[in-house]
């Protein structure tokens, strides 16, 4: 029955994800609900649910152009399920917008396999990533991604892998400038912690040991079969996919970094999880088994609303 509902794009798949988001958001602020309805505050939430809504919409694009699941939409349902296992996820703003431009800046890198303008897309994409560090420092390491996809794609051409510079260096240079505009200082603007913390203890609770545990039982799960399936998609497609595994190795090593550990830095592993845990999805052929293993991961994130 529920995959029945999900295994076609349909409008009224956005509709529920888009319920899930905002109850999301909503359980995110139980606490602000004490704080006057001024004008500033409704607005300021309703830019950050905007990012929110946006980021899916992103997601959503950069998997229908590269064709990482079939035309269904169990993808962004996931994304809005982990949304809601960790409702953190929302809270903060800086990584709200580190992660939208990440994202932006892997679809730059994965439109990179139809060898056309690369050295534009290569620009682009080191801008997406070098502003996303500018919002949360840690996502910078997603500037690997450019070694690897050069690899992957066997571009010998010394100049390409000079761009991602330039293009970081671009943005760089304009945000010393904004911030001696704006804060009469050279380096006020880079504010964002570079420290690494190792304290874990901040997990210690049901409520994320249960949400954690399903993000990595059922991520590592299902990254065995993805791995195997890799050298049975086209060719043409084959270096996409593993950038969506350097991407969620990547996201796991910020994981590990973030200097504050309340939830929200898992929002960066969200996007490849779900494709990885979709393509699983996508190759059981048992009806039951596979409607079973959606329902734990549907059922899972509106339990701990409870906790």
């Amino acid at each position: 029955m529920i995959t029945s509902i999900f295994n076609k794009s349909k409008p009224i798949n956005f509709i529920i994800v888009l319920f899930i988001t905002v109850l999301a958001f909503l359980t995110a602020r139980t606490h602000l609900m004490i704080e006057p309805l001024t004008t500033t505050f409704v607005a300021k939430q309703l830019a950050v649910f905007s990012i929110c809504i946006v980021t899916i919409l992103v997601f959503n694009f950069i998997i229908t152009k590269n064709s990482l699941t079939q035309e269904n939409n169990y993808e962004i349902l996931l994304f809005s399920l982990f949304l809601l296992a960790i409702v953190q996820t929302t809270s903060n703003t800086n990584i709200l917008v580190s992660n939208l431009f990440v994202l932006l800046g892997l679809r730059k890198i994965m439109s990179l396999r139809s060898q056309k303008n690369i050295k534009s897309k290569l620009f682009d994409a080191a801008l997406c990533i070098a502003i996303a560090s500018l919002f949360y420092f840690w996502s910078v390491l997603f500037f690997i991604a450019f070694l690897f996809s050069l690899i992957f794609y066997s571009d010998n051409n010394i100049r390409h892998w000079l761009i991602p510079f330039m293009g970081a260096a671009t943005i760089f240079s304009i945000a010393v400038g904004v911030s001696v505009v704006v804060y009469d200082d050279f380096f006020e603007i880079f504010k964002s912690s570079r420290d690494v913390s190792y304290d874990f203890s901040s997990y210690n609770s049901t409520r994320y040991l249960v949400g954690i545990t399903m993000l990595f039982s059922f991520g590592i799960w299902s990254s065995f079969f993805y791995l195997q399936s890799i050298k049975k998609k086209k060719k043409g497609l084959r270096a996409s996919f593993k950038i969506v595994v350097i991407a969620a190795i990547l996201s796991f090593v910020i994981i590990l970094l973030a200097p504050q550990k309340n939830g929200s830095e898992f929002l960066f592993l969200f996007a490849p999880l779900a494709i990885i845990i979709t393509n699983y999805i996508e190759i059981v052929e048992d009806k039951w088994f596979k409607e079973v293993f959606l329902a734990v991961l549907i059922i899972i994130p509106f339990v701990l609303l409870s906790l």
